[in-house]
């Protein structure tokens, strides 16, 4: 059984980088904000391949990788932020 999507993005965490302030006069970049979307995106991409992936895997194979079925969302966590 997977979570819904809401419960399952709490996960990813989400790395914010502060930039130098534009000079007087000039708008703010948006850069950063969409950088931190670029990676929120690719995080969890990542995080629901590694999640369909060992789930896909029988128990016996999950057990010769040293991981138990309900370690799949601690694995692919660490996947992400690793």
């Amino acid at each position: 059984m997977s979570l819904p999507l809401f419960r399952s993005a709490a996960y990813i965490p989400v790395i914010e980088f502060k930039q130098a302030p534009a000079p007087p006069g000039e708008p703010q970049p948006e850069r950063g904000k969409i950088m931190n979307i670029a990676r929120s995106l690719n995080n969890w991409r990542k995080y629901r391949q590694t999640v369909n992936e060992l789930g896909r895997m029988s128990d016996r194979e999950l057990r010769d990788l040293g991981i138990g079925r309900e370690d799949i969302r601690r694995v692919a966590r660490h996947a992400v932020a690793g």
